[in-house]
């Protein structure tokens, strides 16, 4: 493996974890939200991750046998993508009596989103703890490739 991939590897897990901060931050600032575009309550998103050969991931623009070589070598490792956001599935709607709200229904029910604040403070925390994980494999790999350099130098 050489230093390109394994900053490759720790970018897409980057890019994973900061699209699920995002979702649930998202999460949160719509946590109170009892009317959206569609009429209802919003629902909680949620983020699939997927795993991916490393190969597809990569634009491959030369076939030469070096290429081929770092190919052979980079089989079976995986990163990680966003596959899809999708609406959670999990609880369903709370119902609170609160006659005067707009929102209410002919019994003065209000349906709230389906988010739980807790979870989801715990799926940012989670998300920051793995960013933080892959900043730090990017900047040992620097390091590793920066002392490469000053032997060579040497």
């Amino acid at each position: 493996m050489n230093l390109l991939t394994a900053l490759d590897i720790s970018a897409t897990g980057i890019s994973a974890e900061r699209t699920r901060i995002n979702i649930a931050s998202m999460n949160l600032a719509n946590a109170d939200v009892t009317h959206t575009i569609d009429g209802g309550p919003y629902r909680a998103k949620s983020v699939i991750f997927q795993s991916v050969p490393l190969r597809q991931a990569q634009d491959s623009e030369t076939s030469d046998s070096f290429q081929d070589h770092l190919n052979a070598q980079t089989a079976s490792l995986e990163v990680v993508k966003v596959a899809d956001i999708v609406n959670d599935p999990g609880p369903p709607f709370k119902e609170v009596y609160d006659p005067g709200n707009p929102d209410a229904d002919s019994k003065g029910m209000v349906k709230l989103p389906n988010v739980n604040v807790m979870e989801q403070m715990v799926d940012i925390m989670s998300a920051a703890r793995a960013y933080e994980a892959n900043v730090t494999a990017m900047n040992t790999a620097k390091t590793m490739a920066l002392k490469a350099l000053d032997i060579a130098r040497g």
